[in-house]
């Protein structure tokens, strides 16, 4: 299956990649900034005394964004787990109007779930919701990559679906189920 805006899912990928990256920098340069302490005092010098702080929070953002940015991506790389025991052994013409199915479920219960966190999104503007941390971190910044995230999934999950109906209404007995890829070639693709 062919997605026409596999590169707007590749931009979600790469953010969320970023958002991993952003993760290791600041857990390693808080390790880093501990263990110069450590030694300082090993050496009877004062302790320096850095840290970042609301690393935990900031480093729990960065994973929902992470999760949520790739959700597309994965989803057109076939990387997500899928049970296929039953639908595998289905006639092809059965099993492409199945596959319409659930796909036509899953993009409802996304579009639910993004109409939900928008009014989430909504509800912390208007309350002016921070984080109860360290840091004050306003609620709707993580909300929004959330939105956007679902949003990504949702128009992966749109064009999966036309797809599929497309070969369900046209040729049903030709239709192919996605086949799954292996870790090393989702590694290959996101490379590429």
């Amino acid at each position: 299956m062919t997605f026409r805006l596999n590169p707007l899912y590749r931009l979600g990928a790469w953010g969320a990649a970023a958002c991993m990256l952003a993760i290791c920098a600041m857990v390693t340069l808080q390790v880093l900034l501990r263990c110069l302490d450590a030694v300082l005092v090993l050496v009877g010098a004062s302790r320096l005394g850095y840290e970042i702080s609301g690393v935990s929070e900031i480093a729990s953002y960065l994973l929902v964004g992470a999760t949520f940015l790739s959700l597309a991506y994965t989803f057109t790389h076939h990387a997500h787990i899928r049970v296929t025991l039953v639908i595998a052994r289905l006639p092809a013409a059965t099993r492409v109007w199945c596959e319409v199915a659930c796909l036509a479920i899953a993009l409802a219960l996304s579009a639910l779930l993004s109409w939900e966190v928008i009014g989430l999104i909504q509800e912390s503007l208007d309350y002016g919701d921070v984080s109860a941390g360290l840091m004050a971190i306003p609620l709707w910044i993580p909300q929004t990559v959330l939105v956007v995230g679902l949003a990504l999934l949702c128009l992966a999950l749109l064009e999966a679906l036309l797809t599929t109906l497309k070969q369900a209404v046209t040729a049903p007995s030709r239709y192919v189920a996605p086949a799954t890829t292996t870790t090393s070639a989702v590694s290959d693709t996101f490379a590429g």
